[in-house]
């Protein structure tokens, strides 16, 4: 079974050649990056938990009660529906938009709206938690919007540590960006 989330930035591998944007069909989505070690635990550790939870769920089946059994058996799935959501969050692109991804919602930016995309330095939410430091964050500009929208951040679950990883990512956002908004 492939696995595309495992090869996003393979661009950046040392035997490919330095291009852009990468591959070969642009009206895909495509996240021009790798989940983050932060983001790939904590959905392992969810996965983990929902295997105790359907183990539970079974031998609560076999004991007799179906209705305790059920309940195991539906917070298993909702974990398990959590970890793999939990990996789809992030910026995905293609020839017709940047969409960015969170837990419960996905917002979707054509290119024709986007005036720019540009790495700025602004307190940054650490693992998006309340906490806030000092940071880089890769924003997208808006037509008729007022504040830029943080699309990425050095202090994110994805590249929290991994400051040649979130350069990459920026720089290819940015291609992608240039690639694709209208020219002023």
């Amino acid at each position: 079974m492939p696995l595309p989330f495992l090869t996003a930035d393979r661009a950046f591998d040392a035997s490919a050649d330095d291009v852009a944007l990468p591959f070969d069909d642009h009206d895909l989505w495509r996240r021009p990056y790798r989940p983050g070690p932060w983001r790939v635990g904590t959905a392992a550790v969810l996965l983990l938990l929902a295997s105790f939870v359907l183990l539970a769920a079974m031998i609560t089946a076999f004991a007799g009660s179906l209705s305790g059994a059920a309940a195991c058996l539906a917070l298993g799935l909702a974990l398990i529906g959590a970890s793999l959501r939990l990996l789809r969050v992030g910026v995905w692109v293609s020839r017709h938009g940047l969409r960015r991804v969170g837990f419960f919602t996905t917002a979707t930016v054509p290119w024709n709206k986007v005036v720019e995309v540009r790495t700025v330095q602004q307190p940054v939410r650490w693992l998006g938690l309340p906490r806030t430091v000092q940071g880089q964050a890769l924003v997208l500009v808006r037509q008729g919007a007022g504040d830029p929208l943080p699309l990425l951040t050095d202090h994110n679950a994805d590249f929290l540590s991994r400051v040649e990883a979130f350069d990459r990512a920026a720089d290819t956002l940015e291609a992608w960006g240039a690639e694709y908004r209208p020219a002023a």
